[in-house]
């Protein structure tokens, strides 16, 4: 290459190097606004994946919170001989604000008869024990419990549920309406998936105070007036009669 032809690229660089500084000093804003969109461009076109994968998100700013150090529910799980995540309790153990279990047994009407509880409900307590009432069993057995449900009032059934205000069924004990609400009878399916143990005895408490305005034991379930701001132990429990 030519001394002279050397010497003119020199002085076209200088040219260009002398405009381009001018247009930066009389269009400093503009040069910041074209810095700041081109490091955004640059910073998403490097988290973008380029290796195929369609879903990978690319780069991670914090990858233990995506991606869990812990085994999730329902996962495999190496540390236990059957390969479950997911534990049942330990034998023995009762979980928090959960109810002793009641160890009764389907078809052990004896110890339907004898089952008790030493639970109290304030008049609140026992109004939602009604509104459990009316979800569930309402449909069949009626508001007024006389078993003229709506079910039963639409005709689509033959026979009549149960009268829980009858003579035969208004000294029925809270053992044996327990065990039907938890394993069913005749017609009736099982709700102990429906309503827990604590519900239960809310819906039974309902109902008998129901029963005693027809004619059924004096109701004792309810809060005393005295002990009223004292809540009362759980301490639920059966005795078992042994065939």
């Amino acid at each position: 290459m030519g001394v002279g032809i050397r010497r003119r690229i020199t002085n076209w660089l200088l040219v260009s190097i002398k405009i381009g500084l001018g247009t930066f000093n009389n269009n400093m804003k503009n040069f910041k606004t074209f810095l700041s969109v081109a490091l955004a461009a640059s910073l998403g076109l490097v988290a973008c994946n380029t290796g195929g994968i369609r879903h990978n998100p690319g780069r991670i700013y914090a990858p233990d919170m995506v991606y869990s150090r812990a085994y999730d529910a329902y996962t495999s799980n190496p540390n236990f001989t059957d390969s479950q995540t997911s534990r049942l309790p330990v034998p023995g153990t009762i979980a928090r604000d959960h109810m002793l279990p009641d160890h009764l047994v389907e078809g052990d009407t004896n110890a339907y008869k004898t089952f008790n509880t030493t639970l109290k409900f304030t008049d609140d307590q026992v109004d939602e024990g009604g509104r459990l009432f009316n979800i569930y069993c309402g449909i069949c057995h009626g508001a007024a419990l006389d078993g003229n449900g709506p079910l039963f009032a639409s005709g689509k059934f033959a026979a009549m549920p149960a009268n829980l205000v009858s003579p035969n069924l208004v000294k029925l004990s809270v053992g044996q309406i327990y065990a039907t609400i938890k394993f069913g009878k005749n017609a009736m399916g099982s709700y102990a998936s429906q309503v827990d143990e604590r519900q239960r005895w809310m819906i039974i408490a309902y109902i008998k105070k129901m029963q005693a305005k027809k004619g059924g034991d004096p109701f004792t379930m309810g809060v005393e007036s005295t002990d009223a701001s004292t809540p009362k132990t759980d301490t639920t429990k059966a005795d078992i009669v042994k065939k």
